[in-house]
């Protein structure tokens, strides 16, 4: 893609009205742009990007059983009545032009529930796993520190349906697992940590926490073992002897919650009379879970923890191009061979054609932006029959050939 005809602008000041570092780096390089307080415009790069995100849950949540689908965000009074969360403080409602009342979808179990009723019936029909990738609504008193808090945001969530509690014990697990390579391709080190279920369950929770000081929670974890827990549940302070392995010491660090995961048995089937035949005829309620990852706040957190003076550091498989291919004076006879070369390769290219822009300029952009590989054609390279190439978060730059910086990047 190339600059002259794909929509990238970047700022050249930090916007003055963001104190959280990932929104400034995220709107200065032009991957968002904020609307209203909580509010964001995904601009091209950052679409991009997001959608890279995606990609990676799809693809983990794929190979675990999940089917997608996608669910109205419009939900009817009744359904949230029924579960008695019509009340909930954080909902948005509307009323139609007949006066009857909605809610803008914060969850989908209202949703989710009552549907599967029209499916199962039998053992047979189960286990079964269902999610989606959709826009959900939070009236967010709070909202700041970028796509951190916000009232509007992209959500990933899972729903589990099983016939018994060791059937979604099972597959609790296997989203546990599922969740851990999401985050480790997406470049997050994202630390399992209990939590309170609140009025969900009973049980603990998981929560999927990156540890940073621009987190809200607070996190107890141990130096040794794999012991952590949420500030609201923590049964050991920090500095105290680790009450998992009794060896490790307890340290409290600040997270962002990214992903998080519910048992949430037989509340919601309950209320929507979800049920089925077992193999011995009887009616039983169907069991259920919940699994949420936020791809929204997944980009908010891998622009706080990945990222230097100059820009972001995009992971690899989240970087909206490959390849950031920057032509300077004289270079553009050797740029062009290049985009042809890569793209007719599948490398996916961001190509900086524009004229009139100093060198300076166009190099500041490219660290900006943060894209993985940045390979630069000049008047000096092309007289070596070479081009530069830098990985964005190395210190120093290779000269190689043409044919040596497709394979490098490939």
């Amino acid at each position: 893609m190339r600059f002259s005809s794909f929509f990238v602008k970047t700022l050249k000041d930090w916007p003055s009205d963001e104190e959280n570092p990932s929104a400034r780096y995220l709107i200065r390089a032009g991957f968002i742009d904020k609307n209203s307080a909580g509010v964001y415009t995904f601009l091209p790069l950052g679409l991009c990007a997001l959608e890279k995100i995606n990609k990676v849950i799809r693809e983990e949540l794929n190979r675990i059983g999940a089917s997608e689908l996608l669910m109205p965000a419009l939900i009817s009074k009744k359904y949230w009545q029924a579960t008695n969360r019509w009340d909930v403080d954080v909902m948005y409602k509307v009323k139609d032009s007949s006066g009857q009342d909605y809610g803008l979808a914060f969850t989908h179990e209202e949703v989710l529930t009552p549907l599967l009723k029209k499916f199962i019936s039998s053992w047979r029909d189960l286990p079964v796993a269902l999610y989606q990738i959709q826009s959900k609504f939070r009236d967010e008193p709070r909202a700041r520190a970028g796509l951190l808090r916000t009232k509007e945001f992209v959500m990933k969530d899972l729903y589990s349906f099983h016939a018994d509690a060791k059937d979604l014990d099972s597959y609790y697990n296997e989203a546990a697992g599922g969740y851990k390579k999401i985050f480790k391709r997406l470049g997050l080190n994202a630390k399992p940590v209990e939590a309170s279920g609140g009025d969900f369950t009973e049980e603990y929770t998981h929560e999927f926490q990156v540890l940073t000081p621009a987190g809200e929670d607070e996190i107890f974890y141990c130096d040794k073992c794999d012991f952590a827990q949420n500030k609201e549940i923590a049964k050991a302070k920090e500095g105290e002897k680790c009450p998992s392995c009794r060896s490790g010491k307890i340290i409290k660090e600040n997270g962002i919650e990214v992903g998080n995961i519910f048992k949430l048995g037989t509340k919601f089937s309950e209320a929507a009379e979800l049920k089925f035949k077992d193999k011995e005829g009887k009616d039983r309620l169907v069991v259920m879970g919940s699994y949420g990852i936020g791809p929204s706040r997944i980009m908010g957190a891998i622009a706080e923890v990945s990222r230097d003076e100059k820009g972001i550091i995009w992971p690899e498989e989240v970087s909206p191009f490959k390849v950031h291919l920057v032509e300077l004076e004289g270079g553009r006879e050797q740029a062009e061979e290049a985009y042809k070369v890569l793209t007719d390769g599948g490398v996916e290219t961001l190509y900086d054609d524009r004229e009139d822009v100093s060198a300076g300029e166009k190099l500041t952009d490219a660290d900006l932006l943060g894209i993985t590989w940045r390979i630069v054609a000049s008047a000096r390279t092309m007289k070596q029959n070479k081009v530069e190439i830098k990985r964005r978060a190395a210190k120093e730059a290779s000269e190689v050939t043409l044919a040596e910086a497709v394979a490098y990047v490939k």
